[in-house]
């Protein structure tokens, strides 16, 4: 099978597949045309492709490749050029339906990894753990060298400076790599979860876990935060007002598949809050954990830094597309099998929960319902 790797649009900096990627695939029986320029951001040169036995070619012929693989939504595709083509990505598509149903009309057969169920098995090819993990420990870097104080404690001749509270809105993993991170940059770390079951990670990573008794159970919802009860998110904003009253840095990092993020602070929470103290929200691409987030910009208000960021993992683009092109290998190897030779195995959970579209239809339950 002919594997062809597109260039990101802007801003995207990752690339799906490295040079270090290309033996492997070779390996396994394919061949690997690259988008000229497609790995610059992620700092992979055209040279080091070819020299890992790549083949460079024009954004026009890579359109010929048996599977297309594209982080984001291709800009400029060809889509009715394509019928029986495979693109592989991760493409959003309960936010992206309208595109989805163009790929469909197209004959296009497309897998969405993000919609890839997160079970035990999937570990090795499940791309929001894998980026996920990059963010949260952006996300406390960031807010690091945008704080106007110390992270950890300082005692000296001048005085004692007292070590920065964080708290942290999900025990995801973006949430609990922030942990470990604040943790190490030597801050005091408060942790809310809507899942009594990440207790004990939380603890493990030496973070005191505000509880919230009475939460929905989100056992099957993949990681991610479930719609709670009117009387559950009073109680919940009440716990939350207490501590983000006391923090100096808050990550967010809470989102509902296919529905717009919750909004966790509220505009009081954040007048509540002392000048100079910083929030990252990872939800902002789906409306943000605060009344006040724009995504992809950074805003100020009454003195507190907001920044809204759901991509953070393209900030580290080198490690990011190493991952990610980890699990991207993993999951090829699931549709193949042995000889490089497409082999859709319908009853395999992986492969029916990740694709989308084929056959001339939105295959996916779950977006063909919304």
């Amino acid at each position: 099978m002919t594997v062809g790797v597109l260039k990101e649009p802007v801003p995207e900096t990752r690339v799906s597949i490295l040079p270090e990627a290309v033996p492997a695939l070779l390996k396994a029986g394919h061949q690997v045309w690259i988008e000229k320029q497609a790995g610059n951001m992620a700092f992979a040169s055209d040279e080091a492709y070819e020299k890992a036995g790549a083949t460079l070619v024009d954004r026009d012929k890579i359109w010929g490749a048996d599977c297309i693989l594209a982080i984001q939504l291709p800009e400029s595709m060809p889509s009715q050029q394509l019928s029986g083509k495979i693109l592989i990505g991760v493409y959003q598509p309960l936010y992206n339906k309208a595109q989805m149903q163009d790929w469909a009309i197209a004959g296009i057969t497309s897998f969405s990894l993000d919609m890839l169920p997160r079970t035990t098995r999937a570990q090795s090819m499940d791309v929001l753990s894998s980026q996920a993990n990059i963010a949260g420990y952006k996300a406390v870097l960031l807010a690091s060298v945008s704080y106007p104080r110390y992270f950890p404690l300082f005692m000296t001749a001048a005085g004692s400076i007292a070590p920065a509270k964080v708290l942290i809105l999900g025990a995801g993993v973006a949430g609990l790599q922030a942990i470990a991170t604040a943790k190490r940059l030597g801050a005091v770390v408060e942790v809310f979860d809507t899942r009594p079951t990440v207790k004990e990670e939380v603890k493990s990573l030496g973070a005191k876990f505000i509880e919230v008794e009475g939460a929905a159970d989100a056992s099957k919802a993949g990681g991610y935060a479930v719609e709670q009860t009117e009387e559950f998110k009073a109680r919940q904003q009440q716990k939350i007002a207490e501590s983000i009253a006391k923090a100096d840095i808050v990550i967010t990092t809470a989102q509902i598949p296919g529905k717009t993020a919750p909004v966790l602070v509220t505009t009081d929470m954040l007048d509540a809050m002392r000048p100079g103290s910083v929030i990252v929200d990872l939800a902002a691409a789906t409306g943000g954990n605060t009344t006040k987030t724009v995504n992809n910009s950074t805003i100020t208000y009454k003195g507190i830094t907001i920044i809204g960021n759901s991509n953070l993992a393209a900030t580290l683009p080198a490690d990011a597309s190493k991952l990610y092109g980890k699990n991207l290998q993993q999951f090829l190897a699931l549709l193949t099998g042995a000889g490089a030779v497409l082999k859709l195995n319908w009853d395999d959970d992986l492969v029916k929960g990740a694709c989308i579209t084929y056959n001339g239809e939105i295959l996916h339950e779950r977006v063909k319902t919304i």
